[in-house]
């Protein structure tokens, strides 16, 4: 029968410890990469995960997204819509782009004066169907 050498002290020590670390980096990415907020390749904020907040940023986006919307839906009845300024909503100019964009959409003349003359430095970009292309905040 062979005999079985115990671990030192050291050892049992250096193991103890190096579980511990493994442990907290564990918790650490669990609590810090889940949960929370994320700009989609539109600009807009979404959850990653189940966040327990949304912070101002997100909701103050939300509702500029929701009133640009809306003032869409108000526009459209009434003229045509195509690469123009509709108008400002919460500090958000709101343009209305060829998706893709087109050069059309980069002249001045197709852009709201409000961001132009930086008196709002976000806007929302929404195409001729209503959907949005991008969020610049």
């Amino acid at each position: 029968m062979k005999s079985q050498k115990a671990l030192s002290m050291p050892a049992i020590t250096m193991i103890m410890v190096l579980v511990l670390a493994i442990g907290i980096v564990i918790i650490t990415n669990l609590l810090t990469n889940q949960n929370t907020w994320v700009k989609d390749k539109q600009g807009i904020w979404t959850k990653s995960g189940n966040p327990a907040a949304t912070p101002q940023e997100v909701t103050q986006q939300q509702e500029a997204i929701k009133l640009a919307l809306q003032l869409y839906e108000k526009e459209k009845t009434s003229r045509v819509l195509d690469s123009q300024c509709l108008g400002t909503v919460n500090r958000y100019a709101v343009d209305i782009v060829h998706n893709p964009r087109s050069q059309e959409d980069n002249l001045q003349q197709n852009q709201c004066s409000d961001y132009l003359e930086g008196r709002v430095s976000k806007f929302i970009e929404i195409d001729a169907q209503g959907d949005i292309v991008r969020v610049y905040d």
